[in-house]
């Protein structure tokens, strides 16, 4: 018969372990980053070949800086490329963001658009605002992708909403253009607002240009909203750009 006492006493050890296992390499993992912080890339290199020999993604992503940027080693974008992939099978977000970018960019694989938006649709579904809007870009041009200018809206909408401002400054472009959404200058006046308070001088320029072609009345409506929108993005409450 087992004991069940002793069965207890296994699980709870073996939860202990794993919480302490996971306290260590967290611990490691700062470690590595301060170090490479500081230049100390000696340091960081080794906390992080530690943690990727034991299968951390985090670690594993971190060394994969590491040779993408020739920090502390010889630049190597195909050993970047094989810890970026095991990073991926591991589920790391920013793993598959970086590594969309070598396929986009072609550094140790060959360009391949489709598969740099496959894997930005990874990290974007994962909530990587640069991969949200890096697909509202993909699709705003066919890029990887068949051009659809809805689905690169809402793409932009998701990382607006995360206060991206470039994604404000696209979403207004889109607006003002009429692409993948009814033309509305009002519209496009908000979102170059929002950008804008975010320090987006192109936004500014649009901006202005927005207001010779509304009223005063549409104007003050415009610029009311905008602020509402934007004290929603930095509560991290603001969800629908299509119901503004």
């Amino acid at each position: 018969m087992v004991d069940i006492n002793m069965r207890i006493k296994y699980l709870s050890t073996f939860f202990i372990s794993a919480m302490l296992f996971s306290t260590t390499t967290f611990a490691d993992l700062q470690k590595g980053i301060d170090a490479a912080n500081i230049g100390d890339f000696e340091t960081a290199k080794a906390e992080f070949e530690y943690l990727a020999q034991n299968n951390y993604a985090p670690g594993i992503y971190y060394l994969a800086d590491l040779y993408a940027n020739g920090h502390g080693v010889a630049r190597d974008y195909n050993q970047a490329v094989l810890l970026y992939e095991q990073a991926v099978k591991l589920g790391y977000e920013d793993a598959m963001f970086a590594l969309a970018v070598l396929y986009q960019d072609g550094k140790g694989v060959k360009v391949d658009s489709s598969k740099a938006a496959e894997l930005f649709t990874q990290a974007a579904k994962k909530g990587v605002v640069a991969a949200q809007f890096n697909l509202g870009v993909l699709y705003t041009n066919g890029i990887g992708v068949a051009k659809d200018y809805e689905l690169a809206i809402d793409w932009y909408t998701k990382a607006a909403a995360q206060n991206y401002t470039l994604a404000q400054f696209n979403l207004a472009l889109m607006h003002f253009e009429g692409l993948g959404t009814p033309k509305s200058i009002s519209k496009s006046y908000i979102w170059n607002t929002i950008a804008e308070f975010n320090g987006n001088k192109d936004a500014s320029q649009s901006r202005k240009l927005d207001e010779r072609k509304l009223s005063p009345s549409e104007i003050k409506l415009a610029k009311e909203k905008a602020e509402e929108i934007y004290q929603q993005i930095v509560a991290g409450k603001y969800v629908d750009g299509r119901r503004i």
